[in-house]
């Protein structure tokens, strides 16, 4: 199984890593710094890098419990050393719009007895679903008061794992409705804001609140008696 790099360290950008199969949708490395699309955040892109090319990664997904690189073009060989370098800019912007987006999610849902329903993102903006109650006309700007208190702050944010077990006895690490860890996934991977919170969570993450930088609630639509949509951006 390939060694996911990003589960303990979203910082890095490049790795060298050796090609171990070809799959029918792209390429399986021993060990990925490119992030597999899930949780609602987009996989990584960027390049692989070898003696005798480079070919564009045009998406990174799971299948079969293995990373998969999505490749534009010829594959390097299996064997092949390649050198594994994601677009960074598209990546940073992500991990700030993630950090972002569960600075929302504990926003609303320990301020207001919400339940996530769902969510997505892109490079910069993102949205999340909530099982709320009415809200007044203000809500937006409330929202979005706590969410620049709350990232400005400057706390760090640590990753950490716990055993399934007592990751899934503590109702506040896990806010979505329904719960959609896989049954297979032991211990769980928990992002920790401190002082603020804990979620469990398989995305990248920034490594402080104060580098998502200025955040904007975008809007509110309602889709639903008490389902609530909030977008939100990346200002």
């Amino acid at each position: 199984m390939t060694e996911d790099l990003n589960a303990t360290d979203a910082s890095l950008r490049t790795r060298e890593a050796a090609v171990v199969g070809h799959v029918e949708d792209g390429v399986v490395l021993d060990r990925a710094v490119f992030y597999a699309r899930g949780g609602g955040q987009p996989g990584d892109t960027g390049v692989l890098r070898w003696d005798d090319g480079e070919v564009r990664v045009a998406d990174t997904f799971k299948a079969g419990g293995e990373v998969v690189h999505r490749v534009e073009g010829g594959p390097p060989p299996v064997g092949a050393r390649v050198t594994c370098d994601i677009d960074r800019d598209s990546r940073h912007r992500l991990m700030r719009t993630h950090a972002a987006l569960h600075a929302l999610s504990c926003t609303v849902v320990c301020d207001d007895a919400a339940t996530t329903t769902g969510g997505n993102m892109e490079p910069g903006a993102a949205r999340m679903d909530f099982e709320l109650e009415t809200i007044g006309a203000g809500f937006g700007r409330e929202v979005e008061g706590k969410l620049k208190a709350g990232l400005s702050a400057d706390r760090p944010v640590r990753v950490r794992f716990l055993p399934r077990a007592g990751a899934l006895a503590d109702p506040d690490l896990i806010r979505a409705k329904v719960n959609l860890i896989p049954e297979t996934v032991d211990p769980i991977r928990v992002i920790e804001r401190e002082g603020l919170d804990e979620q469990a969570d398989a995305g990248t993450h920034v490594r402080s609140t104060a580098e998502v930088g200025p955040v904007r609630f975008a809007r509110t639509e309602n889709k639903g008696k008490t389902f609530e949509r909030m977008r939100i951006e990346l200002a």
